[in-house]
């Protein structure tokens, strides 16, 4: 017979983290948010398509959706705008009669649209829990430690911090605090050769936030440096996982960082289809990693990517390595044109996060504000804005 013992309840509670990850609590300063009040119309309406249309017309003016390349085409189809992360906060900036500002992306975008806009415009994101994977692996609190690291070693007097667009706004102001700036796919060898001028080219190193393909991919492919000259900062091991010397010999300090989408692509994946598909030009992302970028064909921010298939030749074979909404449009714009384009990977992968928007929010968003109610603001405190202000004003000054 066997004695029956009371269970005994464990006082185990969970982590912010773990709170955070369920959906059942939230996190202002993280690129992810969990809270979205209000009903969502059902995906099935077969009426959404009117009933967004019906409320972006009711709203006019007052209203401006910016679309992310990366979005799904059921909510591309209501942009006003479509670009790149930069090119839309930019866009943003442009239009100060309108009162709202809706954007179709995720969080740090939708951050910097505030950062660049008046302050009686509002910037609201359809879902809060659109977020960026990449931006999450660097917070501020991340990076402060990582300055002490620096300082401790003696080297921060010579560290100019250069943070990618896809960083949280507490990420751009602790740049802009420090001397740094900000840069796109674009223009990051812009942006790396301003930060080497800032002092005695020899003695200068940089820290790259957060993505370490992209501040790996420009240094080495871009400008000559060795992989040598690179080191890898992991925020998850004590001073990093590097030792002083490591960090007094680097030229470039890249954060341990990288793009869920495109850190998939294999140069398995170049090989296959340069076999599958003879003559095939494979063109990819420079978040893409280096042995990747160094495989391929072409390198390329998704502007230069649009603007090459618009060039290429009738009869042409592109292979690209991006994410999977935009290749998908491009191939269906471009097929007219006898352009075969696919996808560099066999696996389906779209940016999960960006595909949080979709249209029930976006019909959300827009038939609350023209209700009068406004939901979603993404709202960066004014200390937080002066410095990011201040790092994306040194990109913008950029040659």
């Amino acid at each position: 017979m066997t004695t029956a013992h009371p269970v005994q309840e464990l006082d185990v509670q969970p982590s912010p983290l773990a709170l955070l990850l369920l959906g059942r609590d939230a996190d202002p300063r993280s690129e992810r948010g969990v809270e979205c009040p209000g009903d969502l119309p059902s995906p099935s309406d077969p009426d959404l398509v009117e009933r967004a249309r019906a409320a972006k017309e009711k709203l006019g003016e007052k209203v401006f959706v910016l679309g992310h390349h990366y979005q799904r085409d059921e909510v591309i189809q209501f942009a006003d705008v479509t670009g790149d992360s930069f090119k839309l906060a930019r866009d943003a900036a442009a239009r100060p009669e309108a009162e709202y500002i809706v954007f179709c992306g995720v969080h740090f975008m939708a951050e910097s649209a505030d950062i660049l806009t008046t302050d009686d415009q509002k910037v609201v994101l359809p879902d809060l829990a659109a977020g960026c994977s990449m931006a999450d692996m660097a917070t501020a609190e991340q990076v402060a430690e990582c300055w002490d690291v620096l300082t401790e070693a003696g080297v921060a007097e010579q560290v100019v911090p250069v943070s990618y667009m896809n960083s949280s706004a507490d990420i751009k102001a602790f740049t802009g605090r420090h001397g740094g700036t900000i840069c796109t796919s674009s223009n990051a060898k812009r942006a790396l050769e301003w930060a080497f001028e800032q002092g005695e080219p020899s003695t200068i190193k940089v820290l790259f936030l957060p993505d370490q393909h992209l501040g790996r991919n420009t240094a080495v492919r871009d400008m000559g440096m060795t992989l040598e000259d690179c080191v890898l900062y992991n925020p998850h091991k004590p001073n990093g996982g590097l030792t002083t010397q490591q960090l007094r010999d680097a030229k470039m300090i890249l954060w341990r960082g990288h793009c869920s989408v495109h850190g998939r692509f294999s140069v398995e994946s170049v090989n296959d289809v340069r076999a599958r598909i003879p003559g095939v030009n494979v063109l990819v992302h420079p978040e893409c990693k280096n042995e990747v970028v160094a495989a391929a064909d072409y390198v390329g921010s998704t502007e230069y990517i649009i603007k090459a298939l618009e060039a290429a030749p009738a009869g042409s074979k592109w292979a690209i390595g991006t994410e999977l909404n935009l290749v998908r449009r491009l191939a269906n714009r471009f097929a007219a044109e006898d352009k075969e384009i696919v996808f560099l990977d066999k696996t389906v992968c779209f940016c999960s996060t960006m595909n949080r928007i979709d249209l029930p929010h976006l019909v959300w968003t827009l038939e609350s504000l023209a209700e009068g109610s406004l939901v979603n603001r993404i709202e960066v405190d004014p200390e937080t804005e002066k410095y990011a202000k201040l790092a994306l004003e040194r990109m913008l000054a950029l040659p």
